[in-house]
């Protein structure tokens, strides 16, 4: 028990020290692209996040829209998330045993226009474009040319490589995005509409309430009813778990997780042509305008001295599970 305190008490210190020294009270901004030199000395280097705001003058802002998407690529098939109440990679607990389950989302294809759709009609479920695989490239390679990859050349020129992927999002406002954290450094371009952010920073990592819980996925049965379907590994039959954080931040227990209310929490609404550098290992939780278009670069993390440090907070923290 005394060790547990020590470490505890050595967490926080690290957290007070990091927000007076470098983090700071709130996201910074700049108003203009920043030199590769200025972006990787004042926040790729520090592990701070930045928002460019009206940074973005590519041809899609002005173009991508619903009516665009009709206009172009109609009869596209798209790949959709499908969830009953708009959490894609999130916990909810299945009617079938009252239990909770890290859920994934039914994944279903259908025509752009179908998909659009859905959208205007607001439907009892919850449609969602956020292929994770570079979508942008690989699906929806005819909207490229509306794209100025080359605008970004400072993050690229920073991270010393081409963007690991590039992807395509589009949906619902009820779409939500639960709190994680990624392996990829992430440059978060909005095209259309809005996307407010929730932003926690990895020294805070004790004081983000998680948990092991069963792994499901959402699948739609023979009454055509969406619900949840619990997932084993198919050599040894035992349930398949993941560990994810376990508070809502737009409705944390607090009482179940008092330990939240000590963590650094930065709320910014990133707009239509805003870039926001989302370093890797910052948890995030991520909601939107309806319809809100966007495209993320990820670029793989550097596995270096940084990483290390995280995985030993990580270790420290493992007793909490």
């Amino acid at each position: 028990m005394q060790c547990a305190k020590i470490i505890e008490e050595a967490l926080d210190f690290l957290s007070q020290e990091a927000q007076e020294l470098y983090l700071g009270s709130r996201i910074p901004e700049l108003f203009d692209l920043p030199t590769s030199l200025q972006f990787t000395r004042d926040y790729v280097a520090k592990n701070t996040p930045v928002v460019l705001r009206g940074c973005l003058h590519w041809p899609a802002i002005s173009k991508w829209s619903s009516k665009y998407f009709r206009s172009t690529i109609a009869d596209k098939e798209v790949t959709v998330a499908v969830t009953p109440n708009g959490y894609a990679d999130g916990i909810a607990t299945a009617e079938h045993d009252k239990k909770e389950y890290f859920v994934m989302p039914e994944e279903q294809q259908m025509r752009m226009e179908d998909f659009l759709d859905k959208l205007d009609s607001k439907s009892d479920l919850i449609y969602y474009i956020q292929k994770q695989n570079s979508n942008l490239s690989t699906d929806f390679g005819e909207l490229l040319e509306d794209v100025d990859i080359e605008s970004l050349n400072f993050a690229k020129e920073s991270f010393n490589k081409d963007p690991d992927a590039m992807n395509f999002w589009m949906g619902d406002e009820r779409a939500v995005t639960s709190m994680h954290k990624d392996p990829y450094e992430n440059t978060y371009c909005v095209i259309s509409g809005y996307k407010d952010f929730v932003l926690i920073p990895p020294v805070c990592y004790h004081n983000v309430p998680r948990k092991v819980y069963p792994s499901a996925v959402y699948k739609t049965d023979s009454s055509g009813k969406i619900a949840i379907e619990p997932q084993c590994d198919q050599e040894t039959g035992k349930p398949i778990t993941i560990e994810w954080v376990s508070v809502d931040p737009l409705k944390p227990d607090m009482k179940a997780y008092p330990e939240y209310s000590k963590a650094l929490k930065y709320e910014v609404r990133v707009n239509a042509g805003d870039i926001l550098y989302l370093p890797s290992f910052w948890y995030h939780h991520v909601r939107q305008s309806h319809k809100c278009i966007a495209v993320n670069f990820w670029y793989d993390m550097d596995f270096d001295a940084r990483y290390c440090y995280y995985r030993m907070i990580e270790k420290l923290c493992a007793n909490k599970l």
